[in-house]
């Protein structure tokens, strides 16, 4: 099907499809060689969209259907199993589609690591109809595009649109991870309902609901605070936004302009979202703001890392030692996005990049060392990422503790 996605998206998005999206991970692509051989997607996903495949009396159901990967012009036959031998006691228990037909295809291609990918499902659907229309994004712009449909799409986490609109909080598998942070009605600040509380708001909020998090080593307490978080958030939208538009609103414009507010904010929180909690945990390991780091602070006209170390005063110092000057960028993914950070800090030669992207190919990887860039990945999320890197790769607390020790 030759088209750009604007057109892809206009297609099919009909109430005849079941929208699923997501970023490819390392374990997804052949990035970090694990040969998944293909996309993780949620058992109740593919229960939903093909019922005979939750037999519980077959080791490893499987179902065979096409596919087209529309942004690739891509047609093949794919199947959809359930690995399910922990019912006998094995360990697996997980869906995935296999049969892309290695690296050829876009979506097991390792320089697609952390591409923004949407499925089409069709639950009814004529014989000679393809069932499942796939659009993996090819740059910035189209996973922009995308996510005006289908709202921020982060690392590790998905969204699922079904034909009547609804859009799920949660699925089983996301409950799992919850952290306990999802409020009750009477326990939200009347302020907050309102005038919608803002980013630092929340995340004060969820750090005073799971207070033991703060015994965590930085990259588990930044993980654990930022689920917390993402739950608060979620829970704010539901009780605050969700009778608005079941409620009072009794136009299409109104509609219109309250769900591109809310699209709008989900999109600003995930931007800040990461730089907000690194800066609270940085003030926790008792780095003193504007003598030990700088948030936000101008290097150059125009420039303006998230973090320099120690300061921006020592920064702009011409006699401080270059050497001793670190710059720490925040992005949720990089790929595509690592390369604007390299000239964010002019005396900083080796930048620093904090992201939760969930791998990375080698190519990209090989390519960032050449231009100076450390990757800062925290522990969880390293595991993501080829045997071959993982050495290469920072850990926020390993990250930390080399500034701490610039500052001694």
């Amino acid at each position: 099907m030759g088209c750009n996605l604007d057109s892809w998206l206009s297609a099919f998005s009909t109430g005849n499809y079941l929208r699923y999206a997501k970023r490819l991970s390392g374990n997804d692509t052949l990035a970090n060689k694990t040969h998944q051989a293909g996309p993780y997607i949620p058992k109740e996903v593919l229960f939903e969209i093909f019922p005979d495949l939750e037999n519980r009396d077959i080791k490893n159901p499987d179902i065979l259907f096409r596919i087209a990967v529309d942004s690739h012009d891509d047609h093949r036959t794919a199947r959809a199993i359930w690995y399910n031998n922990r019912l006998t006691g094995g360990t697996r228990n997980e869906t995935r589609i296999t049969g892309f037909g290695g690296k050829d295809s876009a979506l097991l291609d390792p320089e697609n690591t952390g591409a923004l990918v949407l499925f089409n499902f069709r639950k009814v659907f004529l014989p000679d109809e393809i069932p499942c229309r796939i659009w993996v994004c090819r740059n910035p712009e189209e996973e922009e595009l995308a996510e005006a449909h289908t709202g921020v799409v982060e690392p590790g986490k998905w969204a699922l649109h079904r034909p009547e609109g609804a859009i799920p909080v949660a699925l089983e598998e996301e409950k799992e991870i919850w952290q306990n942070c999802w409020l009750h009605e009477e326990d939200i600040p009347a302020t907050w309902r309102t005038e919608f509380p803002s980013g630092m708001e929340i995340i004060r909020k969820a750090i005073a609901l799971r207070p033991e998090f703060s015994g965590y080593a930085p990259d588990r307490r930044l993980m654990k605070r930022r689920e917390c978080e993402f739950e608060l958030f979620r829970c704010l939208e539901k009780t605050i936004e969700l009778p608005k538009i079941r409620g009072a609103l009794i136009g299409i414009e109104p509609f219109l302009d309250l769900a591109q507010s809310i699209l709008q904010r989900r999109k600003s929180r995930s931007g800040r979202s990461l730089e907000l909690h690194l800066r609270e945990i940085f003030l926790e390991e008792h780095l003193i703001e504007n003598t030990d780091f700088s948030f936000q602070a101008v290097t150059e006209i125009n420039k303006k890392p998230d973090f320099i170390f120690p300061s921006s005063a020592h920064y702009h110092d011409n006699s401080f030692p270059p050497e001793k000057l670190r710059m720490l960028a925040v992005k949720t993914t990089c790929k595509d996005r690592w390369r604007q950070i390299l000239n964010e800090a002019d005396r900083i030669k080796e930048k620093h990049l904090l992201t939760i992207q969930e791998g990375i190919s080698p190519n990209q990887f090989r390519e960032m060392r050449e231009h100076g860039v450390k990757l800062v990945v925290p522990e969880e999320v390293i595991r993501k990422y080829s045997n071959d890197i993982r050495p290469e790769i920072m850990t926020l607390e390993a990250f930390s503790a080399e500034v701490k020790a610039l500052l001694s």
